[in-house]
């Protein structure tokens, strides 16, 4: 379940924090940070409630006030986990899981003044649970569908042939994203897509090599100069087929290798993966 921090009542706040914090100007300090205000568009709207969503303190500031949460839960002998408003309750039965919830966003609204994100929140097997980007299926970590499909969109965008930019320039902003994502997701235990991924990711980057060399003079020099049979080359440059179709054919795959592709700047998901596991 997930409370909904858009809502969180400032002297509710304060006064837990009251209790961690015995230092009264920088009490004040916090509260002028959470009455500071947003600029919406051009206009002023000042914040009541709720806590400034990014802002460094907001993490801190979810864990002070929902330290009771915390504690309920341990008084009650729950199994859980929590990062800031996520969190994951386990129990045994689904009835159990209904009356659990109840009870909880009962103790939110009373105790905390904090409404529970009804749309977040759910009773379901722990397999088909999402909690912080991540999903477990026979006892194993994975990370969930949404993650990943987010994480091939955000792929598409980086290796868009119709981006404008160098190679070079699109290497370093993939790998960026690779390294940041792998960092997080790496402790997945699911290997099966790993390989998969980087199959995918290397006809992304041929599809735009060969974009990128558009005439097909061009095409041939290149595939030329990677090794490819002349013969090979020209017919290949020749062909009026889309650009994906082009980044699978013999040619592309025998010019622009794997070890071509790592020597030019990418990396690959598998090593960063492998890396996670311990295994390089």
């Amino acid at each position: 379940m997930a409370a909904s921090f858009d809502n969180v009542q400032h002297d509710t706040l304060m006064a837990r924090v009251a209790r961690k914090v015995g230092d009264v100007l920088l009490l004040a300090l916090i509260g002028r940070y959470l009455r500071a205000g947003v600029i919406v568009g051009e206009h002023f709207e000042p914040s009541e409630i709720g806590t400034p969503q990014g802002g460094p303190l907001s993490p801190l500031l979810a864990n002070i006030l929902l330290d009771d949460l915390d504690r309920e839960l341990e008084r009650r002998g729950h199994r859980f986990a929590r990062y800031a408003d996520d969190v994951l309750v386990l129990v045994k039965t689904p009835r159990a899981g209904e009356r659990v919830k109840a009870s909880l966003t009962r103790f939110l609204n009373r105790r905390l003044k904090l409404q529970v994100n009804e749309q977040k929140s759910q009773v379901a097997p722990v397999d088909q649970c999402v909690f912080l980007g991540f999903t477990f299926r026979r006892g194993k970590l994975r990370w969930s569908a949404r993650a990943f499909e987010d994480f091939r969109h955000r792929i598409r965008a980086l290796t868009g042939r119709s981006w404008g930019v160098s190679m070079r320039y699109r290497f370093d902003k993939l790998a960026q994203y690779l390294r940041g994502w792998m960092g997080y997701f790496g402790i997945s235990e699911y290997y099966r897509p790993v390989p998969e991924i980087d199959e995918w990711l290397r006809r992304r980057v041929r599809m735009c090599y060969w974009k990128q060399w558009r005439l097909v003079r061009t095409k041939v020099r290149h595939l030329l100069a990677l090794g490819v049979g002349k013969r090979q080359a020209i017919l290949t440059a020749l062909s009026g087929k889309s650009y994906w179709r082009m980044s699978k054919t013999l040619a592309t795959q025998v010019g622009m290798t794997n070890q071509w592709l790592k020597d030019q700047g990418l990396i690959s998901v598998r090593n960063l993966w492998m890396k996670a596991h311990g295994y390089a």
